[in-house]
């Protein structure tokens, strides 16, 4: 039931301008803008899941992680993210490396085919946003970004993740 696409009444007091009614509508907005940060991302030529574009986000936020840092990270287990990073490095998008002064520890980077997929992800994600972007007026984009750091600001003051990466949002 989003209203953020309604009838434009933006009255800071009324009956749905509470907490519960506004985080409705910015779920259902969300909800919205994660569908199209997906297809951006499935419209790239090397398709990707959800869960490598997030492990090569946070190889990219965080290099050099080792494989139970990377499945801390990502919230999945050691198994699962073994799996995930025996595909991304088949895929040439990962490598493995030796730790130089801890030889039982295997560092995960990037690759540059990696790095290219990332970009390319992100270019198509920023070229799908600036399209809804430019629908609305200049003064509707300024509200909108103040709305966000003000909405982020408050949601890490509820909220702080101790381990949240650079890049991960």
């Amino acid at each position: 039931m989003t209203r953020l696409d309604g009838s434009g009444d933006d009255r800071v007091e009324g009956p749905g301008a509470g907490p519960d009614a506004v985080a409705l509508e910015i779920a259902d907005a969300v909800e919205s803008l994660t569908n199209l940060w997906l297809l951006a991302a499935q419209e790239a030529p090397l398709r990707l899941s959800l869960h490598q574009l997030r492990a090569l986000r946070t190889l990219e936020a965080a290099p050099e992680l080792n494989l139970t840092a990377l499945a801390e990270r990502l919230h999945i287990g050691l198994p699962t993210a073994s799996r995930l990073c025996d595909r991304l490095e088949a895929a040439g998008m990962l490598e493995r490396a030796l730790h130089p002064r801890n030889r039982r520890e295997v560092r995960l980077s990037l690759t540059a085919q990696g790095r290219r997929v990332l970009d390319d992800v992100a270019s198509r994600r920023a070229q799908e946003l600036t399209a809804a972007l430019t629908a609305l007026q200049p003064a509707e984009r300024s509200a909108l970004r103040r709305g966000l750091k003000a909405l982020l600001a408050a949601q890490r003051k509820v909220s702080p993740a101790p381990d949240d990466a650079p890049g991960e949002r």
